[in-house]
């Protein structure tokens, strides 16, 4: 529909503006893995789409390194949202007294905590124009005004979070909000005087419970005091500064998590509109590279060293997991099948085996794996991620993959060897990153939001990880476990994911898209073909290679192979394929295409030239016929009015009367009786057939009168046309002789130069000698004269050539414009014709029909009185004793 439009007119659309970044490397990286699949039915035609994704860098959105910028979107909004959609686009309530107008509580650059950078631009790219373009986007994907204006609140809202500030009590570790609240603000959005609210509330506070539809006391409350379940109470626990501050970041992370899920929900559903089911697919998976994160970054403004994290982890397992499937596809089974083939081959021995890095990995028992025994950490009280890393290398200290690096003060935990090197990671706040944690407290009011949006956003609350597993951890173990069967950490999420992802490559046939430099050392065979498909679909570059009867796949293909002369190290014979090295096949079907072209040529000319002499044949037959019609017609008129032959035909039809009226009428009254009824019928369908005769004959001639207007009209133009040709004709004819005139001008000077130039030349030699120099410039003043008089000439010769050239294409736009007037007339000339001939027709069949009604009105006569003469008769023998 309008996307498919917009892309023809070629509109460039942004790509990915809520999950694409700026980083030191790409300008539009994409922050995110995704799995992208095109649907088709069981005819090949497309039926859907939907993408799957993966590990969203969602910590960027509260933090970047140096140079980097956030997701674009962010950038976006502030640069393109103009004042209506920043103060007054959407009239949501967000409490029961706040007015109708409601705001994004859009800022600048520089008064936002998660901007690290603030405003970094992207050379050759316009934020508000790609404002405007993803606007565009969602409203040809069918995203409604609500839709849109909701992700820009909730986009607003993760820049508020970062503004909320925790200070910690004077006499007590708990933390507490700065005294900032702004009054205006408030009276800004309420119909009356503001309720009492606790002047410990910030603004970031009272604006992010604006844009979330969220009471701003509520609120605070679960962020500095939330209730939490110990045992089967409820006791309200104070926060410290650290925690209300992981707190808010965590909210951040996870509603801008969710506004992407939801985004990516959307998406598929406008692509997948069809019921029809896929038989098939075809899949792209865009996933991030192995990663060795060792460089410095801005954190808080503050520079710091950050080793390879639990994000890192996930990243290069997925990693170690498709370059395993990529080992095994391409070499390993390749190999397989050139031995089962029994092709001649050496086996090739990469030494690409990743099993044990991936066994170190995700292993579940016997040891356990890294994901393994950090889930059971995340289960045990008091568990921290000190104690994760000892219960690691006391189960995997000696895997041949796995050791611990000789510095330990601020370096990393422990190290794996991946395939690409060796990686140092550093399990920093592993546990809460597994755990994903969040305040279960707002997350109850942000899903009893008033706002819909924000509310369906929030609606899977029930399944969250609560701040009583985290107290679980270092306070109550009994507080831990009650809802143990609902609690599901990021690995094992990650891992039933990346499964599926792999199970669903395994049933496909992968093609791998790793690198960009050219590999001009291919070894191996890539391109296979079985011996029926091979002889099939190349049998006709070998004419006569195969000889007639029987003959077996492998003979016949070796015969093929032979008669197309290839160099034996570009092909090998196995038992049931033919194996080629990499474009041997795509010059097979080069020579094949260039063939089978050639045979269609030579078919369409054959079967042209048998339409042709068809065609010729039935118009010798026309002919023919014509001439027999022609000379039947031209007899006809000559005898039409010979007294003779008018007797002749008089005489004719009184003798068929005679016989008509001689023939037996042994069934009496019925027989009578069934031609009177029978008489009326046919004078009516004769009647009727003559109307219709009458309208089709009124229609042709109101037609030919149209068609004579019409060709009146082209008569006309064609006349003003040729005039028009003429007058051109004769202005191109004066540009001709003044340009003739202009030349012979031209010639007359350059005579008249050279003559001067001799006369010069004697003079010189006769007088005497004279001052070189006065003599030098005379001569010189007198060739620069004549020269600007060429000059001139020449200048005004190219205006007339030009002239001449606009009048000469101005000629001949005319004399095609003629010629397709007289096409026109021509085409004119042919219907009338056409229509004459009808009506030359019509006028004969009417005629005749004329002619047969007076016969049957003849007959009618004659039918009468053999009636008349039958009753007198009936009626004489019925008075008879």
């Amino acid at each position: 529909g309008d996307a498919g439009e917009a892309a023809a007119a070629g509109k460039p659309y942004p790509r990915g503006p809520s999950v694409n970044a700026k980083t030191v490397k790409n300008d539009n990286s994409s922050r995110f893995g995704k799995f992208i699949r095109i649907n088709f039915d069981v005819n090949g035609y497309i039926v859907g789409a939907n993408i799957e994704t993966y590990l969203l860098e969602k910590s960027r959105a509260i933090r970047q390194a140096r140079d980097e910028r956030t997701f674009h979107i962010f950038y976006y909004m502030l640069t393109g949202a103009g004042d209506k959609i920043r103060k007054d686009y959407s009239e949501q309530p967000y409490m029961s007294n706040i007015n109708q107008t409601s705001e994004l509580c859009l800022e600048g650059y520089s008064k936002y905590r998660f901007l690290s950078n603030g405003n970094v631009t992207i050379p050759g790219q316009q934020d508000k124009d790609m404002f405007s373009d993803t606007m565009e986007a969602m409203r040809i994907m069918g995203f409604s005004e609500e839709e849109q204006i909701g992700l820009l609140r909730v986009v607003s809202s993760v820049l508020q979070f970062g503004n909320m500030s925790f200070k910690k009590e004077r006499h007590s570790d708990q933390a507490s909000m700065p005294d900032d609240t702004d009054w205006t603000f408030l009276t800004s959005f309420y119909n009356t005087n503001p309720p009492a609210i606790p002047v410990n509330i910030s603004l970031a506070a009272q604006k992010v419970c604006h844009l979330m539809g969220m009471n701003v006391t509520d609120f605070t409350r679960a962020i500095l005091s939330p209730r939490i379940k110990v045992g089967r109470d409820y006791v309200q626990k104070a926060q410290t500064q650290e925690q209300a501050e992981f707190a808010v970041e965590a909210l951040a992370k996870a509603t801008y998590e969710r506004m992407f899920r939801w985004l990516v929900m959307r998406i598929n559903k406008a692509l997948d509109k069809t019921k029809r089911q896929g038989a098939s697919f075809i899949g792209i998976l865009d996933i991030a590279g192995f990663e060795i994160f060792e460089v410095k970054f801005w954190e808080r403004l503050e520079c710091c060293s950050r080793l390879n994290s639990f994000e890192q982890l996930c990243i290069n397992y997925t990693n170690e997991k498709l370059q395993q499937l990529f080992n095994h596809t391409m070499f390993i089974l390749e190999q397989e099948e050139y031995q089962r083939e029994g092709i001649e081959w050496s086996f090739i021995d990469f030494g690409l085996d990743l099993q044990p890095c991936i066994d170190l990995i995700e292993k579940p028992a016997s040891p356990p794996g890294i994901l393994a025994l950090l889930d059971e950490e995340c289960w045990f009280p008091k568990a921290t991620d000190k104690s994760f890393v000892e219960k690691v290398l006391q189960e995997q200290g000696t895997h041949p993959k796995f050791f611990k690096p000789k510095k330990l003060k601020d370096e990393a935990d422990f190290c794996i060897i991946h395939y690409a090197g060796k990686v140092d990671y550093k399990a920093d706040e592993w546990l809460m990153k597994n755990m994903d944690p969040l305040n279960d407290n707002v997350a109850s009011l942000l899903n009893q939001s008033t706002d819909r949006f924000i509310s369906e956003l929030w609606k899977d609350v029930d399944r969250i990880v609560g701040l009583d597993k985290v107290a679980g951890m270092s306070e109550l173990p009994g507080a831990f476990k009650t809802r143990k069967g609902m609690f599901r950490t990021v690995g094992q999420l990650y891992k039933e994911q990346l499964s599926k992802l792999m199970a669903t490559l395994r049933n496909t046939n992968p093609n791998f898209v790793r690198c960009i430099i050219p590999n001009h050392e291919k070894k191996g065979f890539p391109n296979r073909i079985v011996f029926q498909e091979f002889r099939q679909r190349y049998e006709i570059l070998t004419p006569n290679a195969i000889p007639k009867g029987f003959m077996d796949g492998k003979q016949a293909c070796v015969l093929m192979i032979k008669a197309l002369e290839l160099d034996p190290n570009l092909y090998r014979i196995g038992q049931s394929k033919v194996f080629f090295r990499a474009g041997v096949l795509a010059h097979l079907e080069e020579e094949r295409d260039m063939k089978i072209t050639d045979v269609i040529i030579s078919f369409q000319a054959w079967c042209r030239g048998y339409v042709a002499r068809k065609a010729f044949a039935k118009r010798q037959q026309q002919l023919t016929a014509m001439k027999v019609i022609q000379r039947n017609c031209a007899a006809y008129l000559k005898l039409r009015n010979w007294q003779w032959w008018r007797l002749f035909t008089k005489e004719f039809d009184r003798k068929r009367e005679a016989s008509a009226s001689s023939e037996p009428t042994g069934r009496g009254d019925a027989v009578s009786q069934g031609k009177d009824e029978e008489l009326p019928q046919s004078q009516r369908k004769k009647e009727k057939k003559k109307k219709t005769k009458e309208e089709k004959q009124q229609q042709a001639e109101k037609q030919l009168e149209e068609m004579d207007v019409k060709y009146q009209q082209l008569n006309s133009e064609k006349q003003a046309l040729q005039e028009q040709l003429q007058a051109e004709m004769d202005l191109c004819a004066e540009a001709d002789e003044m340009r003739n005139r202009l030349v012979a001008k031209k010639q007359e000077l350059e005579e008249i130069l050279h003559d001067l130039e001799a006369r010069e030349w004697r003079r010189r030699r006769s007088e005497r000698p004279i001052n070189l120099q006065t003599l030098h410039w005379k001569k010189k003043f007198s060739l620069i004269s004549e020269q600007q008089n060429i000059t001139d000439l020449e200048q005004q010769l190219d205006e007339e050539e030009a002239a001449r050239q606009k009048l000469q294409l101005e000629r001949v736009t005319m004399e095609a414009k003629l010629k397709k007037v007289e096409e026109d007339v021509m085409v004119l000339d042919d219907q009338n014709n056409k229509l004459s001939k009808e009506k030359k027709l019509l006028e004969e069949r009417i005629g005749e029909f004329t002619t047969n009604l007076a016969e049957e009105e003849e007959k009618s006569k004659s039918l009468q009185k053999l009636k008349n003469k039958h009753e007198a008769m009936i009626t004489d023998l019925e008075g008879r004793p």
